[in-house]
């Protein structure tokens, strides 16, 4: 050692910071020496990672893997540096420093790793493949615990830099109630756009329908505002406050639609033909495909009219399916009723003339019966 220390031009009983000469080249040897085996197992690891990237693995081992592949380079240095200066005597002072130091990159390590993990949680929550809001829900929530988490970081990183944290946050705290009596409606739809991500109230591609009057296909659910496209064709931005607060239909969700109409008769109508229209309704509705049957009942007497209630269930939800479905039971029923010679009621109408001496004649003018 003293001959290697002679060549570089250093004088071998020679001191620093208390330490032997000899003393600050092991620890930069054992340092150098560390953070070439870690940088090693760091890239094995990262190229197993990408050996088995697209197979499918147990969600522990996926883990393990994708924490490895977010190890920073600085971790490695951090445990060269702590396994380097446990080889010296550096006293209070530069012991601290050096501790505080480890520590900090520790704590850059450890938010890059919760960070990651939080990731990895979130999308082993996902939906089903093709799952149009999977990605959104990530983002926002992503974005959220990266806030929380960077924010630890930076105070422990503070904390152990020497700074006060206590004074810091009490600042912090007066200040961050201005800021929020200020900020208070963005934070309303940011805290929103998480309820949204957490409860899945509705997803990218759901109709849905306010009890405000607004009706639109939701196309992008953002961090402040959800953004919906109006059957019209125009966008309509909502904030994500008062989207949480509003009472929503979604016709994304429908398994089925059901269908309830009524229709009207003459009062002449016989009682066969009474009695024969609800199966006849029930086999207007039956000969169409992918519909339930429930029930058709003669419902009452109407002003000018024998009235009946149908109802039945489409058990394809697309509208588009449902309006065909609605045509062809009326139709079938337009044929039957026409066989049969059964009329469907008109309301009567009251006709007022104004004569010239400037009197007023009523007629009533009958609906058609028979």
């Amino acid at each position: 050692m003293g001959k290697t220390l002679a060549l570089l031009g250093l004088e071998p009983g020679r001191t620093v910071l208390g330490n032997a000469l000899g003393d600050w080249f092991y620890a930069l040897a054992l340092g150098l020496l560390t953070f070439a085996v870690l940088l090693f197992l760091r890239r094995h690891v990262s190229a197993r990672a990408r050996l088995f990237m697209g197979r499918e693995l147990p969600p522990g081992l996926r883990l393990v893997l994708t924490l490895a592949a977010r190890t920073h380079l600085v971790l490695l240095l951090a445990l060269s540096l702590l396994a380097g200066s446990k080889y010296l005597d550096l006293g209070a002072r530069p012991e601290r420093l050096t501790t505080a130091v480890i520590v900090v990159l520790v704590t850059l390590q450890a938010g890059i790793w919760l960070s990651a993990l939080v990731r990895f949680y979130l999308e082993q929550q996902r939906g089903p493949a093709g799952d149009r809001s999977t990605k959104t829900m990530v983002t926002i929530l992503q974005f959220v615990a990266n806030l929380v988490i960077w924010s630890l970081v930076v105070l422990v990183a503070l904390d152990n830099l020497g700074f006060q944290v206590k004074a810091l946050l009490t600042g912090l705290g007066i200040g961050g109630i201005a800021v929020a009596l200020a900020v208070q409606n963005v934070l309303g739809d940011l805290l929103a756009s998480v309820s949204i991500a957490l409860d899945k109230p509705f997803e990218i591609g759901d109709l849905l329908t306010l009890d405000a009057g607004y009706a639109g296909t939701v196309e992008a659910i953002g961090i402040k505002s959800t953004r919906l496209r109006s059957v019209t064709g125009e966008q309509i931005v909502m904030p994500n406050a008062e989207l949480v607060k509003a009472r929503i239909r979604n016709y994304g969700r429908l398994q089925e639609r059901r269908s309830v109409f009524h229709f009207g008769v003459a009062q002449r109508t016989s009682r066969a033909n009474l009695e024969a229209i609800p199966a006849i309704a029930r086999a207007a509705v039956e000969s169409c495909p992918g519909t339930r049957f429930e029930r058709a009942h003669f419902q009452g007497f109407g002003a000018a009219s024998l009235d009946f209630e149908v109802s039945y269930v489409v058990t394809n939800p697309e509208y588009l399916r449902f309006m065909d479905t609605q045509q062809s039971v009326n139709l079938a029923l337009c044929e039957q009723f026409e066989r049969r010679g059964i009329r469907l009621a008109t309301p009567a109408a009251t006709l007022i003339v104004e004569q010239a001496d400037g009197a007023a004649a009523v007629a009533v003018i009958p609906g058609r019966t028979a």
